[in-house]
């Protein structure tokens, strides 16, 4: 059986591949994949920049909401800290991390790819934090690492709403960097994590510790997220939200 997760080396680049076609969906064991992955390019080597990407159709389509309407607050708690942990590991990374996004990105998909340093997109890639339609709120990081590129109102509106965005909108508001044609996010993205992999690695990864000193005290900030999702569950809200979802 394939990995959920595979990670592939070349000329010193690696690639983190989540590997659960149509639309890679965030599980437990994803999620666990997902942080060893992370572990595995952060202590290697031979890996000086990496490169996350979904497949040319679909970056993550985030969690699969008839698992997730089956959950309680205790139930859902070790999903929710497993995606959260293996998102705060893939930012951790003392390397140059560059999400390529084809398809949708949404969800905790999303919340993976905020965890990147860089985002090249494909022209009809859709993304979004549409946990709100469901009753709940983002549990991985996305209220507080949205509002950092973003700006907070911004990111309100994108939470508030639930609503998906084009690569142009994203590119616009400051959530991807790059847009290239549909099936060209990996080349691009892989194009770029070879010059940085070029790079002294010493000093991209002081760099890398300076500029996040600033986000000191962000774990706490993230309990408190996950916290607030996990009390949402067994809401009528989440109930009848997902409900009404799984019967379309």
């Amino acid at each position: 059986m394939d990995p959920l997760v595979r990670v592939n080396v070349e000329a010193r680049v690696a690639t983190i591949r989540l590997n659960d076609p149509p639309r890679n969906r965030i599980t437990l064991p994803m999620a666990t994949a997902l942080h060893g992955a992370a572990t595995e390019v952060t202590t290697r080597g031979d890996v000086r920049s990496v490169v996350l990407w979904g497949g040319e159709r679909t970056f993550s389509a985030g969690g699969n909401v008839q698992v997730m309407s089956e959950q309680s607050p205790e139930t859902m708690r070790p999903i929710l800290a497993a995606l959260g942990d293996a998102v705060s590991a893939l930012e951790a990374v003392p390397k140059v991390v560059i999400a390529a996004i084809d398809g949708l990105c949404l969800g905790g998909g999303c919340e993976i790819a905020l965890a990147a340093d860089f985002r090249y997109a494909g022209k009809t890639a859709r993304l979004g934090q549409p946990e709100i339609r469901f009753g709940i709120i983002p549990g991985a990081g996305a209220t507080q690492r949205l509002q950092r590129l973003v700006g907070r109102s911004k990111a309100k509106e994108l939470i508030y709403s639930g609503r998906w965005i084009n690569a142009a909108e994203a590119l616009s508001v400051g959530i991807v960097d790059h847009v290239v044609e549909s099936g060209g996010a990996y080349p691009a993205a892989l194009e770029a994590a070879v010059r940085y992999a070029r790079a002294p690695a010493a000093e991209i990864a002081a760099a890398k510790a300076a500029i996040h000193a600033q986000d000191a005290g962000a774990a706490e900030l993230l309990d408190v997220e996950r916290d607030l999702l996990c009390g949402l569950f067994g809401t009528d809200d989440q109930r009848e939200n997902m409900r009404a979802f799984l019967q379309k």
